[in-house]
């Protein structure tokens, strides 16, 4: 029978990556079984989950094949090649000592507990923020397609040192600090003996090495606060609610990592055009001689005038389409269409000769 990894972790099918980490932190501590009450079979279990459901490709073809899903051809099973026996488990954690069972026994669990006792375990770079705007503009831009350009105030790359933190001249010397490896390692007395962590430099910021000088432009950082102005690229056809993506034009952050801009588009309302996803509506007045008669009225649309044959016998609130010419399809030639709304107009004075034919007509019954 399959193993339901999401349920060994205690877990959603849809749980984030960050999140099936932060279950299987906590399941590694519970069950380690060097704890007291610690569970060895459990303890496998959960390593196992995280192999397969903490990885995005084998988490990908355990989802698609399920219970066909044979955990030992992606390194998920003990005692089968590519698989892990309990000794690999610790050798993840970076090592494994036992002081003879001794209170003074050491384990270094490296990423497990760097939550639990506050430090790191891998070098992290610093994380560029994102930036969101809204961005509002015309149906007749939208059905055209526009270029708009915003001023923003935002972290941007320093362009002295190109987002280094140090000019070309400055000499590299190697952090004394953590001798060139960007990390250091600590170690946490707890009640279950000392826990042996590596974490990032804090001389270095995880580099290995420090420069002899610093950018006097952006002091170090990278990054400098400033004005920017972005134009945006709004394709014809967008409509109300979609977002563009800029990849690279959001906050600079320390080591020249940049965010991404999303712009998201508000088509404001027209006062002659109604939108429905790509169709358009109108309204349109005609007389009385022309609904009964039938005629051909100029209708307005977005790129110019065109004719609309009106058929005798129309009826008020009538609605006829015009084929292609509402609003473009993004990444398509096709357009949507048009659909004009008509409305017989009453005139509010008439000449004697004209009542007197309408009089005519009303004893005929019309």
């Amino acid at each position: 029978m399959a193993k339901d990894y999401y349920k060994t972790l205690g877990v959603d099918k849809d749980a984030s990556k960050e999140d099936i980490k932060k279950a299987y932190r906590k399941l590694a501590h519970q069950y380690h079984p060097d704890k007291s009450g610690g569970d060895e079979t459990k303890f496998k279990e959960v390593n196992e989950a995280y192999q397969v459901l903490g990885d995005d490709q084998k988490r990908q073809q355990y989802d698609q094949f399920g219970s066909s899903f044979d955990g030992a051809n992606f390194g998920g099973a003990q005692g089968n090649t590519g698989g892990f026996g309990f000794e690999d488990i610790f050798s993840q954690f970076g090592g494994f000592r036992n002081a003879g069972g001794n209170a003074g026994a050491e384990f270094d669990f490296g990423d497990v507990f760097s939550d639990l006792f506050g430090g790191e375990a891998h070098t992290r770079t610093a994380r560029a923020r994102d930036i969101s705007i809204s961005l509002d503009i015309t149906l007749p831009e939208a059905f055209t397609g526009v270029q708009k350009t915003v001023t923003l105030r935002k972290n941007i790359v320093c362009g002295e040192c190109g987002g280094k933190g140090y000019p070309a001249d400055a000499e590299l010397k190697t952090c004394t600090t953590c001798n060139g490896t960007g990390k250091v390692r600590h170690e946490t007395r707890t009640p279950f003996g000392f826990f042996s962590q590596t974490g990032v430099c804090a001389s270095c910021g995880g580099k290995g090495k420090i420069p002899s000088k610093v950018c006097a432009k952006c002091s170090g950082k990278g990054y400098v606060n400033s004005k920017e102005d972005i134009t945006i690229a709004i394709p014809a056809g967008i409509q109300s609610g979609q977002t563009i993506e800029l990849a690279g034009r959001g906050e600079a952050a320390e080591g020249g990592a940049i965010g991404n801009l999303y712009a998201t588009i508000r088509v404001l309302p027209d006062s002659t055009f109604q939108r429905k996803n790509n169709d358009l509506s109108s309204d349109a007045d005609i007389l009385f001689t022309q609904a009964a008669l039938g005629d051909k009225i100029a209708v307005h649309t977005l790129d110019g005038e065109v004719l609309l044959k009106i058929p005798a016998g129309t009826h008020p609130e009538d609605s006829f389409r015009i084929k292609g010419k509402g609003m473009p399809i993004i990444n398509s030639s096709k357009r949507g269409d048009l659909y004009v709304r008509v409305h017989i107009k009453t005139p509010q004075t008439i000449s004697r000769d004209a009542k007197r034919l309408l009089e005519e007509l009303r004893k005929q019954g019309l």
